[in-house]
């Protein structure tokens, strides 16, 4: 019996908390706080929450791009949400942003305070705000746009649809692999397309749209996430695998991976980051 027959929906869906999977203990379907928790603020204009997942390090990888520009005005201080422990779901995070997700950002340097919620959201309010990594004419920078929402829009069919049932899900189902893995292989198919004209996703130009892409899908042909390298040939995606590698060397992005990050070699981990020195 395929696995496609082995399920009917039910009358009215009701939530089970034994679900299964990798995060079935944090997933639920109801929003607002699980509880008080007071997030810290450091020194920084900038305040940081975020975890070093491909959303969580755009984020990191912005801040430290325009401080590579000088722009030291980008200083931040970046404190760790362990979404395993649900921090995500604590007052202080969800009056950031309610839809509980990482990175969130609080501007400090307004009154009262701006919040910044979504990583798309804020590499155009940081973008817009220095200046920078957007650019100037016009054309150029609706094609950064364009980029940037293709990105958001997605994303999700790579790592909710394809990494879920690749890697998290409790079993190995033959339907939402060969769905996923069907349109996470076009999704790169797009890219590639695109980077065999285009040094970069806006033209000549690197920018903010490179910063969303890179850490989903250049970790991805990189062989950095979920371990499907090869079940996705990623290899064959030449033009990806040409702008992948020319990103992963950029100063920034070297540091910007590594903030908040929790697993892997010690020397690639740090849980919070709040001066350039502590990558020394």
């Amino acid at each position: 019996m395929s696995d496609q027959d082995t399920y009917t929906p039910a009358k009215v869906w009701r939530w089970e908390n034994g679900s299964g999977g990798k995060f079935a203990s944090i997933n639920r379907p109801i929003a607002g706080a699980t509880h008080e928790q007071t997030l810290p603020i450091g020194k920084h204009t900038f305040q940081l929450y975020s975890l070093a997942t491909p959303n969580g390090q755009k984020a990191a990888i912005m801040f430290e791009e325009l401080l590579e520009l000088g722009l030291t005005a980008a200083e931040y201080d970046a404190y760790l949400i362990d979404i395993n422990q649900g921090d995500q779901f604590g007052s202080d995070f969800v009056a950031i942003n309610p839809n509980s997700k990482i990175p969130a950002l609080m501007d400090h340097s307004t009154s009262p305070p701006t919040r910044i919620f979504e990583s798309g959201a804020i590499l155009q309010y940081l973008a817009e705000k220095f200046s920078a990594l957007v650019p100037t004419d016009f054309k150029a920078k609706t094609e950064c746009r364009n980029w940037l929402f293709w990105q958001m829009g997605s994303a999700p069919y790579l790592g909710g649809g394809f990494g879920h049932f690749y890697s998290y899900a409790p079993s190995k189902m033959q339907y939402p692999i060969d769905r996923f893995t069907m349109e996470t292989k076009r999704q790169l198919d797009v890219l590639n397309r695109h980077l065999s004209a285009h040094e970069y996703m806006a033209g000549d130009e690197y920018s903010i749209a490179d910063i969303a892409i890179w850490p989903w899908y250049g970790s991805l042909v990189l062989g950095n996430l979920y371990d499907a390298a090869e079940f996705l040939d990623v290899a064959s995606y030449t033009h990806v695998q040409r702008w992948a590698k020319q990103i992963s060397e950029r100063p920034a992005v070297k540091r910007g991976r590594r903030v908040n990050r929790i697993w892997g070699p010690e020397a690639e981990q740090m849980p919070e980051r709040h001066d350039a020195s502590d990558f020394n």
